[in-house]
C-alpha cells in the first residue's frame, strides 16, 4: 500500500512510539488523525507537525481507549475533516501491575475496540476502501516478564487477537489486513515505568529481573521500531504477520501451529 493520499489514525500519538508512527506516515504522504488521551500533549505535536507538513494534514482528538464512545467519536472526526480511514495503528498502552484492571482496560480492551471500528470504517462488505490496522504489542506478548505478569498478559493477548481476526477478516472478504508488531525495549515514557515501584505492585522485588533483560538486549530507538511498523502497514503480502523488532534487527515469528485443528 502506497500511503500517499491515505488517511491514518493513531491511538497514543502524543508521545514515544505513537509520536514514531505518526511522523513516518507523514514523511511518507499520509494524513494522520492524532488520538491521545494527554490533550496537552497532542496539541503540542499536532503544532509541530504543523510547522513541518502543513496544517491540513493533521487532526488531534482528545481521546481515552477506555472509552468506547470516545473511540467512535474520533473514528467519525477523522473521516469527517480527512475524509476517509485507510490506516489504523492501536499503539496506546500502560504499565501498571497494581492498577491492573486499567491496564487490561487500555493495553488490550482499547486495542480489541480500536480493531472492530477500524473494520467497521474500512471493510469492502460495508462500503470501506480497505485498508490495514497495526497493532502495537511487545516483546513480552511472545515471552513473559516476571516483573509485569498483566502487561505480559495484556500484550499476548493482543498477539493472540490480532492473528485470529486478521484470518476472520481474510475469510468474510473485509481486505483489511491486520498485523502486529512487537517491539523490545524502546527508549519511551514506559521505559522508565519499568522502573517505578509504584507501577509495579506486588513485584516490584522483581524488577532486578527486568534490568537484567533490558542489559541483555539493549535499548531501540523509536526511529527503528517505526521503521518497521512502515513496513507492516505497506507490504500488501502481510496479514496477521507478527513482526519482532530487537536491537539486533527485525525479524517475523513463525508459530508451532498455525491453525488449531478442527473440532470434532
Amino acid at each position: 500500500m502506497a500511503l500517499k493520499g491515505k488517511v491514518a489514525l493513531v491511538t497514543g500519538a502524543a508521545q514515544g512510539l505513537g509520536r514514531g508512527f505518526a511522523d513516518i506516515l507523514l514523511k511518507n504522504g499520509a494524513k494522520v488523525a492524532l488520538l491521545d488521551v494527554n490533550e496537552q500533549g497532542g496539541k503540542a505535536l499536532k503544532a509541530e507537525f504543523d510547522e513541518l507538513y502543513g496544517a491540513e494534514r493533521t487532526l488531534f482528538v482528545t481521546c481515552n481507549v477506555e472509552s468506547e464512545e470516545q473511540l467512535k467519536v474520533a473514528f467519525q472526526r477523522t473521516v469527517n475533516t480527512l475524509g476517509r480511514v485507510d490506516v489504523v495503528c492501536n499503539n496506546a498502552g500502560i504499565i501498571n501491575e497494581r492498577d491492573w484492571e486499567k491496564t487490561v482496560a487500555v493495553n488490550l480492551c482499547g486495542v480489541v475496540r480500536g480493531t472492530y471500528l477500524a473494520l467497521e470504517h474500512m471493510k469492502k462488505t460495508s462500503g470501506g476502501h480497505g485498508g490495514v490496522i497495526v497493532n502495537v504489542a511487545s516483546m513480552a506478548g511472545l515471552g513473559p516478564m516476571v516483573s509485569a505478569p498483566i502487561y505480559t498478559a495484556t500484550k499476548h493477548g493482543v498477539v493472540g487477537f490480532s492473528r485470529a481476526i486478521a484470518g476472520a477478516s481474510e475469510a468474510s472478504g473485509y481486505g483489511v489486513r491486520i498485523n502486529v508488531l512487537c517491539p523490545g525495549f524502546t527508549q519511551t515514557d514506559i521505559l522508565t515505568s519499568l522502573d517505578s515501584v509504584e507501577r509495579s505492585g506486588q513485584f516490584s522485588h522483581l524488577r532486578k529481573a527486568t534490568k537484567t533483560l533490558l542489559q541483555q538486549h539493549g535499548v531501540l530507538e523509536v526511529s527503528d521500531v517505526a521503521k518497521s511498523f512502515l513496513e507492516l502497514a505497506t507490504d500488501d503480502s502481510k496479514n496477521g504477520a507478527v513482526l519482532l523488532v530487537q536491537t539486533s534487527g527485525a525479524s517475523y515469528v513463525t508459530f508451532p501451529i498455525a491453525n488449531p485443528p478442527s473440532a470434532p
